[in-house]
């Protein structure tokens, strides 16, 4: 792969979009971000990305009408998609790996878990060094 991996990060919570913002940041991604739907979906048909976060509760529309949305019409149909959601529901795994999705993470999650499949998904070739950007950012576990 030349260059950095992009990654479109869409989360309303603020302190978690800048958690996972500044973990993928330091470790060399290329990260874009919206806090609703419709940003996510304008960014995405705009730009191709290499992995797709997506939560399901967002303020206009859901995470799985954005899959949906991407999966059938969008340049990123075959961008692979982690859900991260607050909810552990089985039904809502289900219904996101339905939609499209590659993974589903629930919240709150481990950082380190958290890069690993960011880097597996975005096929990034040589994995970053997870545990020296996370000792740069002692508090990024918790």
């Amino acid at each position: 792969m030349s260059g950095k991996a992009k990654v479109l990060i869409v989360e309303d919570e603020m302190p978690l979009a800048m958690l996972m913002i500044n973990v993928l940041c330091r470790l060399g991604f290329d990260v874009e971000f919206a806090a609703n739907g419709k940003k996510a979906l304008a960014i995405a048909t705009q730009k191709r990305f290499d992995l797709i976060t997506l939560d399901i509760k967002l303020p206009d529309m859901t995470g799985f009408e954005i899959c949906s949305e991407l999966k059938q019409r969008h340049i990123s149909y075959k961008t692979p998609i982690l859900f991260i959601s607050a909810s552990p529901s089985p039904e809502d795994i289900a219904e996101a790996k339905r939609r499209g999705a590659e993974d589903y993470m629930t919240k709150p999650f481990d950082v380190t878990d958290f890069v690993y499949r960011v880097t597996l998904f975005a096929k990034v070739k040589s994995a970053p060094q997870t545990s020296d950007a996370l000792k740069k950012n002692p508090n990024a576990n918790k």
